[in-house]
């Protein structure tokens, strides 16, 4: 099996296209897993701090757990920002199959559909660690692939699908 980690800004689009990649390889008649990294820090610390190093413990059983999942046989979709290169640079050491898609969008569109008000916390001094606006976000350096967070999401997931088809990855 094989994972992908979509990395961006936060609300560049990673969980629309997370779940439009799940539903697309349903399809092909494959059962993913996504992990959302606010769903699962939700588990794994619940009362968040952001620290780096509570970041670096987080990304890390994150990693653990997609290559779990990975080594029995189910597709992992890792939906998470990943601020620094080492934790997704982690998962791809667990995880042999695996492929790295930079969600790229302007920090303005972000800002501007803020779903989750993080950009305007951040504005009004509530936060003081949003990726991005706060804290570095390390894009990375070699993705496997760069979509676009503002296009075609259903073009976008059929770009990742080619991808993960040239490699082997899907039937």
């Amino acid at each position: 099996m094989f994972a992908v980690w979509l990395t961006g800004l936060p609300a560049s689009g990673k969980s629309t296209l997370a779940k439009a990649l799940e539903a697309q390889l349903r399809q092909r008649g494959l059962t993913p897993a996504v992990l959302e990294s606010d769903e699962l820090r939700r588990v794994f610390t619940p009362r968040p701090s952001y620290t780096e190093e509570e970041r670096d413990t987080f990304y890390f059983s994150l990693a653990w757990v997609g290559a779990l999942l990975v080594s029995h046989g189910v597709p992992v979709v890792f939906d998470a920002t990943a601020n620094r290169r080492s934790y997704r640079d982690r998962a791809r050491a667990l995880i042999p199959r695996f492929a790295e898609i930079l969600v790229d969008c302007p920090p303005e569109v972000c800002a501007a559909r803020d779903p989750k008000g993080l950009y305007r916390q951040a504005r009004q001094g509530g936060t003081a660690t949003l990726p991005g606006a706060q804290v570095e976000y390390e894009a990375p350096l070699h993705p496997d692939l760069v979509v676009r967070g503002e296009a075609d999401p259903l073009e976008e997931v059929r770009r990742i699908t080619s991808l993960l088809s040239s490699r082997g990855y899907l039937a």
